[in-house]
């Protein structure tokens, strides 16, 4: 008999129990899903670290900013300072500019004087006195008079000075 049953059935391999396949299979699907959470939280913190760059460039690009507009703030109170400076001395500047034109004008006028006082008095000493009084009076019309004339001698002879001596022919015309 135990002839027979060899003949007709084939032998097989022995079976595994269907738990040694089932754990397997619960061990295959544990190890894919730990390696998919491993690759799904690598992602994660790759995706989070570029992120957390992203948001160090802007901070240190808004660093710069506030940086260069600080820069630019120095700069503006530098500049307004100098600014202030120059406008001071442009006053100044324009003080002595109007100083120095009143200087030009009250020599002007007593060069003017000088003229009209020399054809005074060369008319007066060649008895011209007619001539001379007819200067005198357009030397007053023309806005001058003793007050424009030097009051302190030119020359050091110790003769009068060109107000004193004007107003010497004047006395003696007048």
């Amino acid at each position: 008999m135990n002839e027979e049953k060899t003949n007709t059935q084939p032998e097989r391999p022995p079976r595994r129990p269907r738990t040694v396949h089932k754990q397997r299979s619960v061990l295959l699907y544990i190890l894919l899903l730990f390696v998919a959470a491993c690759l799904l939280i690598l992602f994660s913190y790759l995706m989070q670290r570029r992120n957390n760059d992203q948001m160090l460039d802007g901070l240190n690009q808004s660093v710069s900013a506030m940086q260069s507009i600080s820069n630019l703030q120095e700069e503006n109170k530098t500049l307004t300072q100098e600014n202030n400076a120059l406008e001071n001395e442009v006053t100044r500047l324009e003080a002595e500019a109007a100083a120095l034109e009143a200087e030009v004008e009250a020599l002007e006028r007593r060069s003017q004087a000088m003229d009209w006082f020399w054809q005074i008095d060369e008319n007066y000493v060649r008895g011209r006195y007619g001539t001379a009084r007819d200067l005198i009076e357009a030397m007053a019309e023309a806005g001058l008079g003793k007050d424009d004339l030097a009051t302190e001698s030119v020359t050091d002879t110790g003769r009068f000075s060109p107000a004193d001596r004007y107003q010497e022919i004047y006395d003696k015309l007048y």
